[in-house]
């Protein structure tokens, strides 16, 4: 077993929405403004349930995107040595149960079974302290990927990885960063590689507000 794989603990399944980050186009502010994933497990979509092939047999959890497993993303977390002291020892619930844990699935690896992208965030404004990406390998979950720069937020777009990142000035606020990267990886079979690199830069002009400057993109 490698040191970046992991064992799945617990069976809730946390299914939260992904963030608009990735298009190039600012999102303002911290990644995500609501909360967090439950400690309570969720069931399945009716639509899902329902939902069938030509030949009326429900379709596989890889073809839909649902994990073949419940997956507990801060069990998943706290048993990764790729994750640092630091997250570990602040993950905590925000207000009840609830964590401030994003999570999605979805297939950017290549894997006949659906990836796990997680986003750790601040209780206090919800900036994205750190987002990781778990592939399956058979019973357990392989951390494949991890950034901890705050802030930061990790999605899957159309099968590739990507990663926004605003960029704060010394005197900026918090709602008005002064840029943002739009990094986009891409699976080699191995690891992932930077594809493409967008930056925007942020002019103020009213109350705070901004508008981007035009992007400039690097592709390798």
């Amino acid at each position: 077993m490698s040191a970046g794989t992991v064992v799945l603990v617990g069976t809730a399944v946390f299914a939260v929405g992904c963030a608009t980050g990735g298009t190039g186009l600012r999102d303002g502010g911290p990644a995500r403004t609501e909360a967090v994933a439950k400690t309570t497990p969720t069931a399945p979509a009716a639509a899902s349930r329902d939902a069938s092939s030509s030949e009326g047999s429900p379709p596989s959890a890889a073809a839909s995107g649902r994990p073949l497993k419940k997956v507990d993303p801060v069990a998943l977390l706290k048993a990764d040595p790729k994750v640092s002291a630091e997250i570990k020892r602040d993950l905590k619930p925000c207000t009840g149960k609830e964590y401030p844990v994003d999570v999605s699935y979805g297939r950017v690896t290549g894997s006949p079974v659906v990836d796990i992208v997680v986003n750790v965030l601040s209780c206090a404004d919800a900036l994205g302290r750190g987002s990781y990406v778990y592939r399956a390998d058979g019973a357990k979950y392989e951390n494949v990927f991890s950034d901890e720069q705050p802030p930061v937020y990790a999605e899957i777009d159309r099968g590739d990885l990507v990663v926004t990142k605003q960029v704060y000035g010394k005197s900026d606020a918090l709602s008005y960063p002064s840029g943002e990267d739009v990094i986009t990886y891409r699976w080699d079979g191995e690891k992932f590689t930077e594809q493409d690199r967008v930056h925007s830069e942020y002019s103020n002009v009213v109350d705070g507000g901004s508008q981007p400057a035009p992007a400039t993109s690097q592709k390798n």
